[in-house]
């Protein structure tokens, strides 16, 4: 190993890693392995941070897994997926070109997903389903609330849940809105479950993914 590569290699999270593929590219799910280290796509190196991530949408731009940043160059460069977003900076080289590594790759074709249920109840789903935003003033949703009180019979459910202000939320204790007078600015509903289920409520989401993750949170 040459003295650049080895001290490239010790630069730790940050740290350009070689990654290649041989062969056709398939396309992956939540669990599946990234490409094999030390292999070149064609005649571009591949060079991605370890920690990086991409989401990745199918051809109709829903939200199907979230893959690490190697895997989505590898989709892109094999013709398998577009690149919707690109992250800032450079970091993918080649004699005569230069890629940057994505943020969004969108699949060229179409994959059939099955149905899955509604997701568990979280804080961070219901606060991603609102906005971030209370049910009742408007303000900043900072914790959840249940509409009915536990205490009075309501239940954990995505219709009896919504975001609420730290000041709605003492203020309403376990009254009910009609002892207060309250109404709610928009009626609590489930959110869809696509193919990453619990990822669309998660806080360790990446930001830039939010208007895709909006649309079925």
């Amino acid at each position: 190993m040459s003295d650049r590569r080895r001290s490239t290699a010790g630069r730790g999270a940050a740290a350009a890693l070689p990654v290649a593929v041989n062969g056709p590219v398939d396309v992956v799910g939540p669990g599946s392995d990234p490409p094999v280290p030390g292999a070149v796509v064609g005649t571009l190196v591949v060079a991605t941070p370890g920690l990086v991530r991409a989401l990745l949408l199918n051809a109709s731009h829903e939200p199907l897994s979230v893959v690490p940043g190697r895997r989505a160059v590898v989709l892109v460069v094999a013709g398998k997926a577009e690149c919707v977003l690109e992250r800032d900076g450079p970091v993918l080289h080649s004699p005569s070109a230069q890629m940057a590594v994505p943020a969004v790759v969108r699949l060229r074709r179409y994959v059939r997903v099955p149905f899955q249920p509604p997701p568990a109840v979280t804080r961070a789903g219901v606060l991603r389903r609102d906005g971030r935003r209370c049910a009742y003033c408007g303000g900043r949703g900072e914790t959840v609330d249940h509409i009915v009180p536990r205490s009075r019979g309501g239940g954990h459910s995505w219709e009896n849940c919504v975001a609420c202000c730290l000041r709605c939320n003492t203020r309403k204790a376990d009254r009910l809105l009609s002892e207060l007078g309250w109404t709610l600015r928009i009626p609590p509903t489930v959110p869809r479950r696509g193919p990453l289920g619990a990822m669309f409520a998660a806080d360790e989401a990446d930001p830039v993914w939010e208007p895709w993750l909006g649309a079925v949170a």
